[in-house]
């Protein structure tokens, strides 16, 4: 699989380098940087969900995790350790390099939409432009610099964490539902799994504060004014 996979994939233009288990894994990733990584949950020696938190210590490099099918306990394990996303083995290689090519499009951190309603104003020549900041009380995103800071300390997330963070940003107080943050953050043109936003979600509560962002039962999630 592991084989079929790459050659599928450089016939896509890609540049694959594979290891056969999850500690060449880990020296392949320290050796040579890479634009996004894709971990089968039950890699030899150092299995998948253990490659994915070794990595996530030092590096925020967009991760797909490969599952068993039906095995949910793998999917939620593989993304609360950090993964962005996963796909369920037997996968189509169209499918996979539509995954691939999300993550990568999410890495590039698109702006958030003109005339959002929470530009902060700062000090002339002390910071960013004003419409470039967005203050929800002591949180702070630059959406031209692509930094976040809590209280004035920077916050390190993901390319899914941030892009989640500028969607929620995007529409302050107005509750987003699942399936909108599936299409809008995760480019899924079809119904895809909640679970990936409900523990996105989670991240980010354990970065920003378990209440900035609102649960509301039965329809999703808003960020606090």
């Amino acid at each position: 699989m592991r084989r079929s996979f790459a050659l599928a994939l450089e016939r896509y233009g890609y540049r694959v380098q594979a290891a056969a288990d999850g500690l060449a894994g880990l020296e392949l990733f320290r050796a040579d940087p890479f634009d996004v990584l894709v971990l089968d949950v039950m890699l030899p020696g150092l299995d998948g969900i253990g490659l994915c938190r070794r990595i996530r210590e030092t590096s925020l490099v967009p991760v797909l995790m490969m599952s068993a099918r039906g095995d949910g306990l793998d999917v939620v394990a593989g993304l609360e350790a950090g993964a962005d996303d996963y796909v369920v083995k037997p996968v189509e290689t169209y499918v996979l390099v539509a995954r691939i090519r999300s993550l990568l499009r999410r890495a590039t951190y698109p702006p958030v939409p003109a005339g959002t309603p929470a530009a902060a104003d700062p000090a002339p020549g002390s910071g960013p432009a004003a419409q470039d900041v967005l203050a929800f009380g002591d949180l702070a995103i630059d959406t031209a610099g692509m930094e976040v800071t809590l209280a004035g300390a920077p916050v390190a997330l993901t390319p899914t964490e941030l892009r989640l963070l500028l969607e929620f940003a995007a529409h302050p107080g107005v509750v987003l539902e699942r399936h909108t943050l599936l299409r809008d953050v995760w480019d899924y043109g079809w119904d895809g799994d909640s679970r990936v936003v409900d523990l996105c979600v989670q991240r980010l509560r354990r970065k920003l504060g378990k209440d900035r962002i609102e649960t509301v039962r039965g329809f999703g999630y808003k960020l606090r004014r």
